[in-house]
């Protein structure tokens, strides 16, 4: 007989996992040393059922299952109802919408084209629809509005019939994305691609992981994105996992890649993948020891987006064996705040300076102004 889990019981039972752990607690003591996770027997669990037997089913159901939890489909269905042969689940006991992904069982139908971990932590998720162009209708529509309706969207990993709650997402901006997907038989239709954003969850579910939690790096020649790439009017916010960057910071890399060779040090990419993704800076200045993020503004937002990027990159590239300063490249000077900011931080700011470019707060050898 399996082992039965707390979150089982919660389905079971309709009781927040936190009391079935403290009755747990109170029958049985303090989990051993090493041990994360209750499993009981079906005599244990029979014991928890009659210690919240009295309290009898609640009419007002909530949702109880945490990030990492493993359940059966139909256990899941079974607590909440709705269809367990859809992807995307509206349902009537609760305003959450489950969503359920398998890219693999999905391939035949186009959804491991576009499916997946980004860089940035969202998921995209290809919408419902096997056959025929994806529309806007039933479990698409719901996933659409889900933010001005206010309903959660309970991502799970599913493998054969069990399925992995990796936690609360929502729509990020933009909402969503069409793509051109295959059907069955190759046949190109339309495919509605999901954006959703982490708001409670742990994404590192939906990734293979290595067996070690290692880390691998490459390093490559440097070019720009593609002219293609460039936005020259709509500078709207790029698709999650896509290169594309503005007019200004298009030209800002150009001419700092340029620059550095000027100087005879060589710009290069250098790739990091992390927990199933691959997260990539703008520039590696491997002769400097440079992880370099470019932004086509000094505004502090866009700074203090930078901040972040460029520290995940770094953190990530010593756990690699790379051990480099934290770049930040802007086409002028943000205020003395954000200045200050950068220099607590220990992150050095390139500006544009002239023809050239300043830098500040780097080693003292390596700082020039031209």
């Amino acid at each position: 007989m399996p082992d039965i889990t707390p979150a089982q019981l919660s389905l079971e039972l309709h009781v927040n996992q936190k009391r079935i752990r403290d009755a747990l607690r109170d029958q049985y003591g303090a989990l051993p040393s090493g041990v994360t996770r209750w499993e009981l027997n079906e005599r244990q669990a029979d014991v928890i059922r009659s210690r919240f037997a009295s309290t009898g089913r609640s009419d007002q159901l909530e949702w109880t299952l945490e990030p990492g939890d493993v359940v059966l489909r139909r256990e899941l269905h079974a607590a909440y109802g709705g269809s367990r042969q859809n992807g995307i689940v509206t349902l009537k006991t609760l305003p959450d919408i489950l969503v359920f992904t398998s890219v693999q069982s999905g391939s035949p139908f186009g959804y491991d084209l576009f499916e997946g971990l980004q860089p940035d932590g969202s998921y995209a998720y290809t919408g419902e629809g096997q056959r025929g162009d994806q529309a806007f209708t039933r479990g698409n529509r719901a996933l659409r509005d889900s933010g001005p309706d206010g309903r959660p969207i309970r991502l799970f990993a599913v493998k054969g019939t069990s399925a992995t709650y990796v936690g609360e997402f929502a729509t990020g901006d933009p909402t969503c994305r069409v793509e051109t997907i295959p059907d069955s038989s190759g046949h190109p239709r339309t495919g509605i691609i999901f954006n959703l954003v982490p708001v409670n969850a742990d994404s590192s579910l939906l990734a293979p992981r290595t067996t070690d939690g290692s880390v691998t790096a490459r390093v490559t020649a440097w070019t720009l994105p593609d002219s293609s790439d460039v936005v020259f009017v709509d500078e709207t916010p790029a698709t999650p996992g896509e290169r594309v960057v503005s007019r200004i910071e298009f030209a800002l890399q150009a001419d700092f890649g340029a620059w550095l060779r000027s100087q005879g040090h060589e710009p290069q990419r250098l790739s990091l993948s992390s927990d199933g993704t691959i997260i990539e800076p703008d520039l590696y200045v491997e002769s400097r020891g440079w992880i370099v993020e470019a932004k086509r503004s000094s505004g502090r937002d866009y700074v203090r987006t930078a901040i972040g990027q460029v520290l995940d990159y770094v953190h990530v590239a010593m756990r690699a064996g790379i051990s480099a300063t934290p770049v930040i490249l802007l086409p002028g000077y943000p205020t003395p705040d954000v200045v200050r900011l950068l220099a607590t931080r220990e992150i050095a700011l390139v500006v544009r300076s002239g023809s050239g470019f300043e830098v500040v707060g780097a080693h003292q050898s390596d700082e020039a102004a031209v």
